[in-house]
């Protein structure tokens, strides 16, 4: 296992974009082009990302407005059900060398998490509730083994992965200032008050990147995206992440 990891700063972008990005780092990363990564970042304009194989969703989510902008719809790579990306913060993994039950390594992987979301004084522990999430069309309307609840149930990181050929890419989004009218609007469902946290995006950050090198003893070196990896990352992707 790479024991120097590439540390992207935080980007703002479209959800296209960034779905683009996370598959095309994944994919350099098997071809050999490039070292396991870890990244932050937000989507510009606020969008509801869906799982790959999601099908099914409400049509009036095509003509939701917040703020007086349309949100974007888009596709993720990996699994799981559609994720509102207002207020949050997403964070990536592009890894390999594991080997195991899917379960253990996203437990593995997620000890980042969990140790430094502790360090920013939040108590984060593993979702279990897995039947109900089949019949959610939203991420985090319940917990599962892949997820990260406080006590009190507020689940505060949907992750999802995407394997291919050994190599791992483990995205989530971690909510820090969701507006509960917002999510009443896309999902009809209130949510849970979350943690009171006055904390900067930029401090979770990198919090997490400090935490990340201690939880899997590697070394991170910092190399903003360039604006031709990001072109080449968006021709790789073309339009598979439209919904």
């Amino acid at each position: 296992m790479a024991k120097t990891w590439r540390l992207i700063p935080s980007l703002e972008a479209s959800g296209f974009t960034q779905m683009a990005i996370d598959e095309w780092l994944l994919e350099q990363h098997r071809l050999g082009n490039g070292p396991p990564c870890l990244r932050f970042y937000t989507w510009r304009p606020i969008a509801i990302s869906l799982g790959y194989h999601q099908r099914h969703y409400p049509a009036s989510w095509h003509d939701l407005k917040w703020q007086g902008h349309t949100l974007d719809i888009v596709r993720r790579p990996s699994g799981g059900r559609a994720v509102l990306h207002q207020g949050d913060l997403t964070y990536s993994l592009i890894v390999s060398g594991y080997s195991g039950r899917r379960r253990d390594i996203y437990a593995h992987l997620c000890q980042f998490l969990v140790q430094g979301w502790q360090r920013l004084g939040v108590s984060l522990h593993l979702g279990a509730d897995k039947h109900s999430y089949q019949r959610s069309t939203n991420c985090f309307g319940t917990a599962t083994a892949a997820d990260l609840v406080v006590e009190g149930g507020y689940k505060a990181i949907g992750s999802a992965q995407l394997y291919r050929d050994g190599y791992i890419l483990q995205h989530g989004s971690m909510r820090l200032m969701p507006a509960p009218e917002l999510v009443e609007k896309v999902f009809g469902t209130t949510i849970t008050p979350p943690p009171q946290l006055n904390l900067q995006a930029t401090v979770i950050a990198e919090t997490l990147a400090d935490t990340a090198q201690d939880v899997f003893g590697i070394s991170l070196e910092t190399a903003a995206l360039s604006q031709t990896e990001i072109e080449q990352a968006t021709v790789f992707a073309q339009s598979k992440y439209c919904a």
